[in-house]
């Protein structure tokens, strides 16, 4: 049975988004739709910075063209936590790893991230460190 990724891609849970050497969205499949609230039509041909927090752009962008230029990346095998932003404007926490995608030369052409939302339990987890802090601080 031969596999169709374009569909494997868009029935993924975790949200698939796919961007070129400068950064512009190629692929949001519909789990990138639902996570982030931006339609395919919105965010394809569109910045990254649709969904990267204004205060971690340079960082980011920095990152990305270096990643680029190299062809290495160390996010490849390991699991990134970052603050994202969606459409809507409200906070939210992502985890992600990405790939280089490259079509036969030894520069990256796109950069694939798959993403799952954090937020919940993000905020969570916050909840039990402070609930902690009090504990510690007041005496259970």
């Amino acid at each position: 049975m031969a596999i169709d990724f374009d569909e494997l891609v868009h029935a993924i849970g975790d949200a698939v988004v796919v961007s070129d050497a400068a950064g512009a969205i190629t692929l949001w499949n519909a789990a990138a739709e639902r996570m982030f609230g931006f339609s395919t039509q919105e965010a394809l041909g569109r910045s990254l910075d649709i969904i990267i927090p204004e205060r971690l752009r340079k960082r980011h962008w920095d990152g990305y063209h270096e990643t680029m230029q190299t062809g290495v990346t160390r996010y490849g095998t390991e699991l990134l936590r970052v603050p994202a932003t969606h459409k809507d404007g409200r906070a939210m926490s992502i985890a992600f790893t990405v790939a280089l995608l490259k079509s036969g030369g030894t520069a990256p052409d796109a950069i694939v991230a798959v993403i799952r939302d954090e937020t919940q339990r993000w905020n969570e987890e916050r909840a039990l460190r402070k609930r902690l802090s009090e504990l510690e601080t007041h005496g259970a």
